[in-house]
């Protein structure tokens, strides 16, 4: 129910009537309810597989041809009969530049989604700046880019990592339409985020000593409002570096994260709920399991 309301803007109580309702309609199949599906069942082996379902393609994006940020890359599913995707931009920390954060481009969109890995304008932005720019290539993505036609403009959200991560927190806060958002390692002078309604899964590392999460991760966890669909997943032994090469745990629960919040996609609460237990790749988990 509170999916359908934050969907469709409707009450809680309007929002069971819409749940009673769709479960009286005799569907043959889930996509049926559901519209927003884009590709197979999903499993464990393929959520942990380096390669989705989707063939991909790549387009560069100069950032002499953009405003507001600094430029990219877009990874796009090639299929135009699935229907539209929808879209993630990305964007890398302090002193990095979209290279640090590129694994995540076709692994994501070979999942079903369009995603854009972003230079910001200087490589020393605040997380402030790098919020309004992963908003703004969002808006290039819909409305000027080359595969906007394959994007669903409703279904947008962003991820960041380090400032870029304290950034995904100010863009969330500053447009609540966003459907998720991912905040890796994140850092942020800002501790407390109640401003944020947006299903946030927030990813801290064990043994991050640049944004340790005793005061960045986990505070800004906690602060989201319970009323918030919220995760926060803490990688064993890991570095707040941990994000900038291929990392299997990460990239697991950032596709449910999104299939399930974007995609509206309820096959992958099962790799969210319950919340899983610690293990050798992760030290904590927390959320507000059932979503």
């Amino acid at each position: 129910m509170k999916l359908l309301a934050r969907r469709f803007g409707l009450p809680l109580a309007a929002a069971a009537v819409a749940a009673s309702s769709l479960l009286g309609v005799q569907a043959p199949a889930s996509a049926a309810t559901n519209p927003y599906e884009r590709g197979p069942a999903p499993t464990r082996a393929s959520i942990e597989a380096t390669r989705g379902s989707f063939a991909t393609s790549q387009t560069t994006v100069s950032r002499f041809a953009v405003s507001g940020f600094g430029g990219g890359t877009i990874y796009y599913p090639t299929t135009t009969t699935a229907g539209t995707f929808g879209a993630v931009v990305i964007s890398p920390g302090y002193t990095a530049r979209q290279s640090s954060i590129a694994w995540l481009g076709p692994r994501l969109a070979s999942q079903g989604f369009v995603v854009m890995t972003i230079d910001t304008l200087t490589t020393s932005d605040r997380p402030s700046s790098r919020g309004d720019q992963l908003r703004a290539a969002l808006r290039y993505l819909t409305t000027s880019s080359g595969v906007r036609t394959r994007i669903d403009a409703t279904r947008l959200a962003v991820m960041g990592h380090s400032m870029g991560g304290g950034g995904s927190l100010e863009a969330a806060k500053d447009d609540p339409s966003l459907q998720a958002i991912i905040p890796m390692t994140p850092w942020n002078l800002d501790k407390t985020w109640p401003e944020v309604t947006t299903p946030t899964l927030v990813i801290g590392a064990q043994n991050d000593s640049v944004a340790p999460v005793a005061s960045h991760s986990e505070p800004f966890y906690a602060s989201l409002p319970a009323t918030t669909d919220k995760a926060y997943l803490e990688l064993r032994g890991a570095s707040h570096f941990a994000p900038n090469t291929s990392d299997t745990t990460i990239a697991s629960y950032s596709i449910s994260w999104l299939k399930r919040f974007v995609d509206d996609d309820t096959r992958y609460d099962q790799f969210l709920c319950p919340a899983p237990a610690a293990s050798l790749a992760i030290s904590e988990y927390r959320s507000t399991c059932p979503y």
